[in-house]
């Protein structure tokens, strides 16, 4: 899963995306509305965490301007406003979820996951293909009725995978979806968490390496 945080208090950003990190997530930041809009432009994500009071283009701005783009990611808007106008008003202007500071970091990644299972292309509550079953939200994943012991990374490779339900996805795209706009393109970081993930799965063989393809299931 890929998020974009928006956030211009840089200490909170930072915060808010080192926990989304640690939960396995792909996440880049934008400390204003008009770096968001740029970033939304080149990137493909599942959220966009979107603080409403931004300075240059408001984040009102911003969620009317994915709407009208015609953008496939939902949205999840944070203010220190909390009253029911304003959740009506975030939510009038396109938001698809609303949530008032403080709040608790567990509480944010449930709506990120819960937005993400209501996106264009919905994620299954529970991924199986073969004795091979992950869940989601749970974090956890079995293959047979061993549990298998997974890094967050690996554990992202393999919903991926899942969710493609045997279409193949190239290294660019894990790249994509599984890290983050600092990772370098041309490391191997996708090839070396592929064979770990190989490799705690066990035999027979799941992962396929397409040539000149990518990996699929």
């Amino acid at each position: 899963m890929r998020v974009l945080v928006v956030e211009d208090h840089r200490r909170l950003a930072t915060a808010l995306a080192e926990g989304l990190r640690r939960e396995g997530m792909a996440v880049d930041l934008a400390f204003d509305g008009a770096a968001a809009l740029r970033q939304v432009a080149i990137n493909r994500y599942d959220v966009v965490v979107l603080d409403r009071d931004l300075p240059g283009v408001h984040g009102d701005q911003v969620c009317r301007s994915l709407l009208a783009d015609g953008v496939l990611t939902r949205v999840l808007m944070l203010t220190a406003a909390s009253t029911i106008r304003d959740r009506v008003e975030g939510l009038d202007l396109g938001a698809d979820d609303y949530l008032g500071k403080p709040f608790e970091l567990i509480e944010l990644v449930a709506r990120v996951r819960a937005l993400a299972r209501r996106a264009v292309t919905p994620i299954a509550p529970v991924l199986v293909r073969g004795d091979v079953s992950l869940d989601p939200s749970r974090r956890v994943a079995f293959r047979g009725p061993r549990r298998l012991e997974l890094s967050p990374k690996e554990f992202a490779v393999l919903e991926c995978l899942l969710v493609a339900d045997g279409r193949v996805l190239s290294a660019e795209e894990l790249l994509e979806r599984v890290w983050d706009e600092q990772m370098n393109p041309f490391t191997t970081t996708v090839k070396t968490t592929m064979g770990r993930l190989r490799g705690k799965l066990g035999d027979p063989p799941l992962i396929e390496t397409v040539r000149e393809g990518g990996y699929r299931i």
